[in-house]
């Protein structure tokens, strides 16, 4: 799960690691006392989870009270979200830190650069060696000197590597506390005086651990969408496109290949809605919300051993003897029981397929799609 940068703040500042003043407002009428607080100029943030908010117009530094408030009005309107109004502080430079996970080692992995407040993709693939790594044990924990030998790579002199040492490893003990997949700040501020603010933060938290992590929850402004919320609260992956065919199945691998089957006959999806794995016996639940997305056609397409098929279809047949659906519906259901699921789709008026690239073809003909 995904911290908003307000959220990451809050734990920054709670370990001691400096960031700058600020005000969190939900409505235009909250801007006036969040200006009197914090002083001009200022910096708006939109709170949302994307990257690239100061390409998006999302970020705007104002220096008037009448500039604050049109791209706060424009920022609320554009969002819907929240909004973060910050000092703007005067600095010398800007680095990046951050720790993740090493997957392939499963070691922590800390990294920073110099070049903060930029794409560090980039800087990884055309100047690598800007970026210094150490990788830390996690049964030792990141050591004082691993931290000085990150800081002091970077060429810091010795009052700001020392304090650099400090900020990285209080995020680390952060990272182990909320079971973080990512902490990072980009940009970590060098101030005019020498000390250290952390301008920006994410957080990401391993979803895995969200049962003791309790302090942080799920909320209607993660997601786009009132549905993407409520397929979320019952634990239904789902995503919202904007083509025609809405791709209904169970695995992620053979998600994969049907989205490309539908692209490469010339169709496009709608949405898809993951139900397989522990998800399998929630197909009726799972099928209702599908039809109420309005695709143009529904794709069902299963490849499942533990996921048995034949009761992912009885789901399938007793949604669509409830709802009574005008939307076709395209079925390949393929995995233990497979011979009940097709039964049990024939008996509910539904045309059961044995060959995935063929139902796919059949989905992007419904609704018109050219094959290549």
């Amino acid at each position: 799960m995904k911290l908003f940068e307000y959220q990451a703040k809050e734990l920054f500042a709670e370990s001691g690691i400096p960031i700058p003043q600020n005000a969190l407002i939900g409505d235009i009428s909250e801007l006036n006392s969040a200006l009197e607080k914090i002083g001009l100029p200022c910096v708006l943030k939109a709170q949302v989870l994307q990257g690239g908010r100061g390409k998006a117009g999302l970020v705007k530094f104002v220096r008037t009270k009448e500039e604050a408030q049109r791209e706060a009005e424009r920022i609320l309107e554009a969002t819907g979200k929240k909004l973060l109004v910050e000092e703007a502080v005067p600095y010398e430079r800007e680095m990046y830190v951050s720790i993740t996970v090493d997957a392939a080692s499963g070691l922590a992995m800390v990294m920073a650069c110099l070049e903060g407040g930029v794409d560090i993709e980039q800087i990884a693939r055309t100047t690598p060696e800007k970026i210094i790594k150490e990788k830390v044990d996690m049964s030792l924990g990141l050591m004082a000197y691993q931290a000085d030998n990150i800081m002091y790579g970077l060429g810091l002199e010795q009052s700001a590597a020392k304090e650099g040492s400090k900020i990285l490893l209080k995020l680390y003990q952060l990272f182990v506390k909320y079971n973080a997949e990512l902490v990072e700040i980009n940009p970590l501020m060098i101030l005019r005086d020498g000390t250290m603010a952390a301008a920006d933060g994410k957080f990401n938290l391993d979803d895995n651990a969200l049962y003791k992590q309790n302090r942080f929850s799920l909320t209607r402004d993660h997601y786009k969408s009132d549905f993407e919320y409520e397929a979320a609260l019952d634990g239904i992956p789902y995503i919202a496109f904007e083509g025609d065919i809405g791709m209904m199945v169970a695995g992620a691998g053979l998600a994969n290949v049907v989205l490309d089957l539908i692209h490469y006959y010339g169709g496009t999806v709608a949405n898809y809605l993951e139900f397989g794995g522990p998800n399998y016996h929630k197909a009726q639940q799972c099928m209702k919300m599908m039809l109420k997305a309005k695709p143009k056609c529904i794709l069902i397409a299963t490849f499942g051993t533990i996921a048995r098929a034949d009761v992912m279809a009885q789901g399938i047949v007793e949604a669509v003897k409830e709802l009574k659906p005008e939307i076709p519906i395209v079925a390949v259901i393929r995995g233990t029981g497979e011979e009940d699921a097709q039964k049990l789709l024939r008996s509910a008026g539904l045309p059961s397929l044995s060959d995935t690239e063929e139902a796919v073809r059949k989905a992007v003909e419904i609704v018109g799609g050219a094959e290549n």
